[in-house]
């Protein structure tokens, strides 16, 4: 059901709408017309904010969980009130100091990208009290050494030093008949002549050295050369790196065990976290993901926040977002989630 503009409801049912929502997002409980009537400064007796009510479901913004209950904002409730009858909440000067500090503390000490972004990101969690998630930009490493560590027939441990300090490993398929001093030269070769430049330009350096036909290297030297540098590309490519943090400030004992165990088993589906966030690298701005809107939570009825962080050249390089239940206090958070976008893309670049 797509949902109504603000302007379709009449200044009654808008100001009833407003306050049940308002309401839900507080306490998550639903709202009754006895309770609205009495705290309320409508002006509307129980039956009236009942007859309002019953315009607003019908038109699919509010729903009864039980018969004799009272009402709660629907997921299209939620999206129109967040579209057209917010009031966002500018972060405070404290919140925008912690979020700051924590990038600037990060890289004053040299810690790589990816401490850096961990590092926000747990100070964003803390800040919305919901799970964060950052998705760190495709870097290529830069070369500092590589060798190789045989495995046993056609296998080899691949361990990369990059130039920032960090080290990762990856199994590598070799040729056939590769004699044991192939790959000691595999490394030599790549230690003398590739470090210091990223794995593309190193692929493109060896291309271009074999077709000119002087490569230092026997043919299935080269090959294991190739091998161990083509791991890491592809791998790369395919595998972006996902930070979650704060995956505790989801658990609450006022929150029903089952839709907790099902947000968190849908928090280890990285992959689909990818795409998720993928969507958020399309934007301009902000991204607000309610419950079904998004696959990969629907089942668990929780909210996405996301928004794209840029590089120097100004392109979208990763993005940073917070996970929580639909009762978000969405004018707190949203602007939030938008400021550590913009402190990343100014500090990162």
């Amino acid at each position: 059901m797509q949902s109504p503009s603000v302007a379709e409801l009449t200044d009654r049912a808008r100001e009833v709408f407003r306050q049940i929502v308002d309401s839900y997002l507080e306490t998550g409980v639903p709202v009754g017309s006895r309770t609205l009537s009495r705290q309320s400064s409508l002006g509307l007796s129980p039956a009236s904010i009942r007859n309002v009510m019953q315009d607003l479901e019908e038109l699919g913004l509010l729903a009864a969980p039980h018969t004799s209950a009272g009402r709660l904002p629907t997921e299209i409730g939620l999206r129109m009130f967040i579209d057209g009858m917010m009031q966002a909440a500018e972060p405070s000067p404290e919140e925008r100091t912690a979020i700051d500090a924590s990038l600037r503390r990060g890289l004053e000490a040299g810690h790589n990208i990816e401490d850096v972004l961990g590092e926000t990101s747990a100070i964003l969690s803390g800040l919305s009290r919901c799970a964060s998630l950052v998705m760190v930009p495709r870097t290529d490493p830069v070369i500092r050494q590589l060798s190789f560590v045989p495995l046993g027939p056609r296998r080899a441990m691949a361990i990369l030093v990059g130039a920032d300090g960090s080290v990762e490993n990856r199994v590598v398929t070799l040729p056939e008949d590769l004699p044991p001093t192939a790959l000691e030269a595999a490394a030599h070769y790549i230690n003398q002549h590739l470090a210091g430049q990223t794995l593309a330009e190193a692929r493109t350096a060896l291309a271009a050295e074999i077709e000119r036909s002087r490569s230092t290297l026997d043919a299935l030297t080269a090959e294991a050369v190739s091998a161990g540098l083509a791991v890491w590309s592809a791998d790369g490519a395919q595998r972006p790196v996902l930070i979650v943090r704060g995956q505790a400030q989801l658990v609450e004992p006022s929150v029903d065990p089952e839709r907790i165990r099902q947000l968190l088993g849908e928090l280890e589906d990285k992959q689909e976290l990818v795409r998720l966030l993928d969507m958020a690298r399309e934007g301009e701005a902000t991204r607000i993901f309610i419950g079904a809107e998004s696959q990969l939570f629907s089942l668990s009825g929780s909210s996405v926040i996301a928004a794209p962080y840029r590089g120097g050249s100004g392109r979208v390089i990763g993005v940073v977002g917070v996970i929580g239940p639909t009762r978000l206090n969405y004018a707190r958070v949203i602007p939030m989630v938008d400021y550590t976008a913009k402190s990343l893309s100014r500090l990162v670049a």
